[in-house]
């Protein structure tokens, strides 16, 4: 017997499909026969494969989101590492659904780089650690000018370490805390943070 349909059950089906499979599997067809339907009756809860995707991006970054909202530390600077942290640690815990996140943007704020893909759980992201940015230029933590610019940097080294850790290189739990903290701890530096010895 079909299960009964709605569209977040045919969301968190793609979500497993992903996880399970990889990004590049999901079809509407092969997702239909996971769940045991033809493929035209998933078009009464999604619109196409992209709304399939933005609405699994959607789920992945309201649980990034859930991750920031337990950073607390009153210091902007131990929140941003935690941030940087958590941000990893959400794309190695499911590398092939980190990848479905960024095919949906955040709207930066930006002239010139919104897109019309912006995800409105994307932006609010980004907003979280462009607050604590703020914050930490305010405190006299970080010097740079431009807020935006040290935020977008910041989030370009922690994604990239992020990318080239899910590429499955054979570090050890020791290995991958090391490389993490020097991207994070390398970038705070030439933002103007002091110098620290990272604690993982």
């Amino acid at each position: 017997m079909a299960p009964q349909l709605s569209r977040p059950a045919v969301i968190d089906a793609a979500r497993e499909l992903i996880a399970d499979e990889g990004l590049d599997a999901v079809s509407l067809r092969r997702l239909a026969a996971r769940l045991g339907v033809t493929a035209p009756a998933l078009y009464a809860y999604v619109a196409d494969k992209q709304d399939l995707l933005r609405g699994v991006a959607e789920g992945e970054f309201a649980q990034l989101i859930a991750r920031f909202a337990t950073i607390d530390d009153p210091d902007p600077l131990e929140r941003l590492r935690m941030q940087s942290r958590a941000y990893i640690d959400h794309a190695l815990t499911r590398p092939e659904l980190f990848r479905t996140m960024f095919l949906f943007p955040p709207d930066l704020g930006v002239a010139g780089v919104a897109s019309a893909d912006a995800l409105p759980l994307a932006t609010t992201t980004w907003e979280t650690a462009f607050a604590t940015v703020t914050e930490a230029i305010a405190t006299g933590a970080l010097h740079p000018t431009d807020p935006a610019v040290a935020a977008f940097t910041l989030w370009t080294a922690t994604h990239g370490a992020a990318t080239v850790l899910v590429m499955g290189f054979p570090f050890d739990d020791r290995q991958r805390a090391h490389v993490i903290d020097a991207v994070i701890e390398t970038m705070l530096i030439g933002l103007g943070a002091p110098s620290r010895v990272a604690t993982t």
